[in-house]
């Protein structure tokens, strides 16, 4: 699980030889620009989205703080042996990984755009820039006595509280700006299941699951077939009696037998009975010892106050511009990290850009009435193509026309063709080769060879 690895070096990159756009690449850290405008911006999490934002902010010449609830940074990359005390809720476990884990993307295209994923000895610990342990409970609009405007941003800190101590010491500080990047991979996304009250099994979210010894011998009921579901279920195959997989599919578009001789693919579950039976749509059932909920998460934003203007609806979170801006409070708060089905890292950095360009005054935004038209366009083209709002952030087929976007508005050179490209292929073969898709590379070989030529620049 090397991403967390390059995550703690992202911050402090080596002066490079090999300019990129703007040269940032091969600026130093420590000296920056004089900015059009600088701002004090309260940065929300240390993961992936968290990092690379207050890189691209003190490139821009704004003085980030980033506040991380968790002993380290990484967000959901960082791995945690110790599971949630609720099997089906976050329990204060921020972590999702399972032990088995590995990526579903090649490194070549999953890495950030400046910042491959290869160890870099000269990396300098990126942790003076981030508050640890330290979990933002409050953040509300504020003026000070000239009326400026600005975020009252407050956290308790088991830090203050002293070491083992629950969290105390509750503090607030005023920023100029907010950029949000706490992740949606901690709050547990449950299915709804008829009867599941009386049914007298065990039941657990993927984001408790760690390893499959616990289920040795069990029938196990999975429900999801997305990437952790596909994982889980056959790592716990290894250990299990049997593995039944429920999944959004017509029967008549499904084989019910795969790969593995002890796990069956069927329909959605109908319901759960008292007698441990589970019952699926086309009328299957099996008697089973275990439920393994692999459905996803929710966004959530607890320390939001009404005065955000957001909202979260049916994962829907909005209004929000291209996913980033809402359209009244732009750009004093944004949010980075949202979308999901895409090459998310490179996403996360160019959304930063974009952010520390539009608060520095280099890239101006439409106006608020612009915006919330172009919200309006997009929530009714979603409607008309059928799409429920919890895909409001999938990007799927609209990754490479969203990331051009932001490619265009922060002024950057375009993305290579051969990141597109290894993304578009490694999505075929997890389609068509799931057993082994992580493992097979030969016809990427071009491809493969053009990447580490061009990541070598970053080096």
């Amino acid at each position: 699980m090397e991403e967390n690895g390059q995550l703690d070096q992202l911050l402090h990159m080596k002066k490079t030889t090999h300019p990129t756009t703007r040269e940032q690449t091969s600026r130093d850290l420590e000296t920056f620009p004089p900015p059009m405008s600088s701002s004090r911006v309260a940065v929300i999490g240390a993961g992936a989205a968290g990092l690379v934002a207050a890189r691209e902010l003190r490139r821009e010449g704004h003085a980030p703080v980033v506040f991380e609830r968790a002993a380290g940074v990484g967000g959901t990359w960082r791995y945690d042996d110790a599971a949630s005390a609720d099997p089906l809720g976050a329990g204060g476990v921020h972590g999702s990984l399972y032990a088995s884990l590995r990526t579903n993307l090649p490194r070549e295209c999953m890495g950030f755009l400046d910042f491959p994923f290869v160890a870099d000895e000269g990396s300098v610990d990126p942790r003076r820039l981030v508050r640890l342990q330290t979990e933002v409970v409050g953040v509300r609009r504020s003026c000070d006595e000239a009326g400026a405007a600005g975020w009252s941003v407050s956290y308790c800190s088991r830090k203050l509280a002293g070491a083992g101590s629950d969290l105390e010491g509750e503090q607030s500080e005023v920023f100029d700006a907010v950029v949000v990047c706490n992740g949606h991979f901690a709050e547990p996304r449950l299915a709804d299941i008829a009867g599941i009250s009386g049914w007298p099994g065990k039941q657990m979210h993927s984001h408790s699951y760690r390893v499959p010894d616990p289920f040795h011998g069990q029938v196990v009921v999975i429900i999801g077939y997305n990437p952790s579901g596909m994982d889980i279920s056959r790592d716990i195959g290894g250990v299990a009696k049997e593995v039944h997989v429920a999944i959004r599919a017509a029967p008549a578009e499904m084989q019910s037998s795969t790969a593995h001789a002890n796990l069956w693919l069927h329909p959605m579950i109908d319901r759960a009975e008292e007698d441990g039976s589970v019952v699926f749509q086309d009328g299957g059932r099996v008697k089973a010892d275990a439920i393994v909920h692999c459905t996803g998460y929710k966004y959530s934003f607890p320390f939001l106050g009404h005065d955000s203007a957001i909202t979260v609806d049916d994962n829907r979170v909005g209004p929000l511009y291209k996913h980033v801006f809402p359209p009244r409070l732009a750009p004093s708060i944004s949010f980075v990290g949202l979308p999901f089905k895409g090459i998310l890292f490179p996403v996360f950095q160019l959304q930063s850009s974009w952010v520390a360009g539009v608060l520095s005054g280099k890239i101006e935004l439409p106006s608020p009435e612009e915006m919330i038209v172009d919200v309006a366009s997009f929530y009714s083209d979603m409607e008309a193509r059928g799409h429920p709002k919890r895909f409001t952030h999938n990007l799927g087929a609209s990754t490479f026309e969203y990331e051009d976007w932001l490619v265009e508005r922060c002024g950057l050179d375009t993305i290579e063709e051969w990141r597109k490209a290894i993304y578009v292929a490694a999505r075929g073969r997890v389609r068509d080769r799931p057993e082994s898709y992580r493992d097979e590379w030969d016809e990427d070989a071009q491809l493969l060879e053009q990447a580490h030529r061009d990541l070598a620049n970053h080096l």
